[in-house]
This record gives structure tokens, sequence and C-alpha cells, in this order.
């Protein structure tokens, strides 16, 4: 009974093994002939295999698959092009035969070739054919672009430039002027990865970055009319990598700012709000003038150029020419102006604003108090504290005496901000004073010192006396604002505290 049962035991797991290695073996003639039907099913669309042919396809999926989606860069479906294609792949025993041939492609051969390598991507993106064909396309693009400008131009096989006259892709003249952005309508059909690929060997080619960023910004428009919400936040975030990669003053400065209305990532819009920063000095107050994001309450983004600002600083107020940090100053001061009757704008906020750039970037504070005055004039219902926190943006020194005497009469300020702007403009007047005496001093010793030396300076001499009777008027003059300020604070003051019984008298400020 033992040994009858081995004996059954033993034939069954001979069946199982035997039943295992025909599954496996039948699986895997199942996965390679679908393979080779799908393949064969595809090319029968485009033309008849012989049975020879069938046998040959075995071993070349991925090579038979890159030659078939390039059939149609030979002129579509067309049967004779087919037929054409699959003799001549048979003949092959790699890509580099059809690689060698991509150099005599046309331009129209190469736009087609790429366009069926975009549904490859990205396994496409280790074939040698592709990078032929982008290193083919590159390269007269370039040709195109160094080509001095002409009434006509011709090419000849071996040039490089081969145009096919059979596609819109030619060569437009314009008063007898070549342009070099004719290809910029055929390459709107290729998806942001073949783009990516172009421009990164356009860079490298060295063609020239404003050509290259208004392709980009005309890429990016012409895609936007037929593009979905997330296609169009995908392109503009492949535009705004790639324009970063170039020289920043050869990319157009308003079509920048257009880019920040559309939603990007972190990353993309830190590289955009960069590039826009670094030439704050060149924005306009519309440019800035972008409507904040949904979720907040102000009109305007207030943190968008409070971090524009922060860039344009870079490394330092020291790194940036002072006729730049006056051109910013004088556009901070219009933003200020714009944004101040906002009633959603909070004091911290408006503050920031205000110093966001250095006080030396000003020569005079009277953009800075008529915006000041507007905002305390709509944010009426302000504490006294959060009025002085926000005066501690103004520079009294720098305010002219117009803009002195109105603040002095103001019922907008606090009265303790009045009160250091005179006291300011005191400190100011007594330095003006000493600077007068100095140079009189001074101007005395050159004097005879130039006498000893027996130099006739007559005419030097009237023009220093007249300079001094010039500085001598100024400071009468400034003595008399003073004066009357001091009169009209002392008023201000004894009103405000004509109610309190333990008020005191305003210390005299000008003596």
């Amino acid at each position: 009974m033992d040994h009858f049962s081995l004996l059954i035991w033993s034939q069954i797991s001979l069946f199982v093994n035997h039943f295992l290695i025909f599954g496996l073996a039948f699986v895997h003639f199942l996965t390679n002939s679908c393979m080779i039907l799908v393949e064969c099913y595809t090319i029968f669309l485009f033309g008849r295999l012989s049975e020879g042919d069938l046998q040959r396809i075995s071993g070349k999926g991925s090579e038979f698959q890159a030659h078939h989606k390039i059939l149609l860069k030979r002129g579509g479906s067309d049967h004779n092009s087919s037929q054409h294609f699959q003799s001549h792949f048979m003949e092959m025993d790699s890509l580099s035969d059809l690689t060698q041939e991509v150099r005599d492609w046309s331009w129209h051969e190469l736009l087609a070739a790429l366009k069926q390598f975009q549904e490859l991507l990205p396994r496409a993106g280790s074939l040698a054919l592709l990078d032929k064909c982008l290193e083919s396309l590159i390269g007269r693009v370039a040709s195109s672009c160094e080509t001095s400008p002409s009434p006509s131009v011709s090419s000849s096989d071996g040039s490089g430039l081969r145009l096919s006259c059979d596609t819109r892709s030619t060569v437009s003249l314009k008063s007898g002027v070549f342009r070099a952005t004719w290809w910029f309508e055929d390459l709107v059909a290729l998806g942001t990865d073949l783009i990516r690929m172009l421009v990164t060997l356009m860079v490298a080619r060295k063609i020239d970055h404003g050509i290259i960023s208004r392709f980009l910004f005309y890429y990016q428009k012409s895609r936007f009319v037929t593009a979905s919400a997330d296609e169009k936040i995908k392109i503009i975030e492949v535009v705004a990598d790639l324009l970063d990669s170039l020289d920043v003053r050869c990319v157009s400065y308003k079509s920048l700012f257009g880019m920040l209305r559309v939603g990007l990532n972190s990353s993309s819009r830190d590289k955009l709000e960069s590039m826009i920063g670094s030439r704050l000095d060149q924005a306009t107050l519309d440019d800035l003038l972008v409507p904040s994001p949904v979720g907040t309450s102000c009109l305007y983004d207030v943190n968008l150029v409070i971090r524009l600002v922060k860039s344009f600083l870079g490394k330092g107020v020291c790194c940036v020419p002072l006729s730049r940090l006056r051109k910013a100053a004088v556009l901070m001061d219009l933003f200020l102006a714009e944004v101040a009757p906002d009633p959603h704008l909070k004091p911290s906020k408006f503050l920031a604003l205000i110093i966001a750039l250095p006080d030396s970037a000003r020569d005079s504070c009277d953009g800075v108090y008529y915006a000041v005055n507007l905002y305390l004039e709509v944010h009426s219902g302000l504490s006294e504290e959060q009025k002085m926190k926000v005066c501690r943006g103004l520079t009294y020194s720098k305010l002219s005496p117009q803009a002195l005497d109105h603040l002095t009469r103001n019922a907008n300020f606090p009265p303790k901000s009045a009160v250091q702007a005179v006291a300011s403009q005191q400190h100011r007047l007594k330095s003006l004073l000493q600077d007068t005496g100095r140079a009189t001093s001074t101007e005395g010793s050159k004097q005879v010192v130039l006498y000893a030396k027996k130099f006739n300076l007559t005419d030097e001499n009237e023009k220093i006396k007249a300079h001094l009777q010039g500085m001598q008027w100024r400071v009468v003059e400034l003595e008399k604002v003073c004066r009357k300020m001091q009169v009209h604070m002392t008023k201000v003051m004894k009103s405000r505290m004509a109610s309190h019984s333990s008020a005191k008298s305003v210390p005299r400020l000008c003596s």
C-alpha cells in the first residue's frame, strides 16, 4: 500500500511540474504573440507586410516602435510612403542609419517627426533619433538668427538650412530685412516637454536671449487660446523656469508682470518675482497694481510689492546705484498714494511699504507725507498710538518748508508728530548755521593765505560774499518759518490741553 501510494504521488508531482512548465511557456508565447500582433496590426493600417517581414519583427520592438512613430515624417499615412518605410526599416540593423539621414530632412519633416515623438515622451528622451532631430532643428534656427539681413535668402543642401517650400514655415521678408522669428508659429504646436528641450539647446548654442524670450512669450500667448486652466498653469511654470535661465535684461518687463496674474507654484513664482524685482526701477505704477489674491481683503497685492523691493535691494543698498534707488523711491511714493485710501490696509503693512526702501533713497519726503496724510484721513478711527506708528516712516528733516507748515496745521496728524517735526527742523537749522560759520572762517583764512601770496582774487571774493549773503538770507527765512510754527504749535497745544488743570506750557523750541 505504501509503495502504491508513493508511486501515485510521484506521478502526480511529475504531472504538476509538466503542467507548470507548459503553462509558463504558454504565457510567454501568448505575451510575445500579442505584442507582435499589435505591432503588425498597426503597420497593417499603413500597408501589408509579407510573412518574411513578420518573422523579422521579433526582437526589434523598441526600435520598431520608434521608427514607426516617425513614419509620418515621410508623408503621413500615404500608402506608398508606408511601403517605403517598411522596406527601408527591414534593411536596417540599428538606428544609426536613420539618425545619419536626419541632417538631410527638410524643416517640415523634422517638425512632423518631433510631433510624433511627443506621444513617446518621456520614454523617448533617451532615443538617439530624438536628439538628432532636436539638434538639427536648433542648428537651422541658429543659422537663421545668425544670417545677416538681406532681401533674399538662399540655401544649399550642404548648408544645413534646408527649408521646405511646401510649408508655411518660410523665411518672411519685411522691407527687405530678414526676420529671425519665422519659426515661432511652427514650434507652437510642440508640447512643453519638447519646448523645454529645445530652449535648453538654444541657450547652449548661444542664440540671442532676446529672441528666445520673445518666442517663449509668443508660445505662452498662442497656447493659452485653447488651453485648459491646468494646462495654462503648466505652460506658465515651464515658461517661467526657462526665462529664468536667460539674461534678465533681454526679457520683456511688462510681459513678466502679466505672468504674475496666473496661479503658479512657489518655485516658479519666486523665480518670476526675482526677475521682476531686480529691475524694479523700470516698472510703472500700473505694473505694481496687481490685484490682491483671493481670500484677502486688500485691494492690491501689497505683500508682492514688498517682496519685489527686497529683490531689488538684493545683497544690500550699497550694491544698488543711487540713481536707480531714486527712481524706485519715486515709484514707491506713487504706489503709497494709490493704496493709502484702501480701508482694509493695516497700519503695520502701510508702514512696511514706507520703510521698504532705505532713507537714503529719497531726497525729499513730501511724497511720503502726502500718502500718510491721505491714509490718516481715511483711517480716522486709528488710535493716537497707531497714528504715531505710521508717522515713524516720515523723515521730518527731509520735508520741505511748505509740507512742514502744512503738517503743523493738519488735524489728521497727532500733536506729538508736529512737535517732533518742528524739533527736527530746529536741529537742521542749527546745523546749517554752524556749517555757515565754518564756511565763513574757512573762506576767510583762504583769502588771507592767497593775499599773502599776492594773488588777485577780487572776483572770487565777490562770489564768496554773494554766496554767504544768500545763505544768511535763507537762514533768516528758516528762522521766520520756525517762529511761525512755534506760535502755531503753542496755540494748538493750549487748545488741546485747556481741559487739563495740570497743563504745562510748551517749551521754547526756537532761539
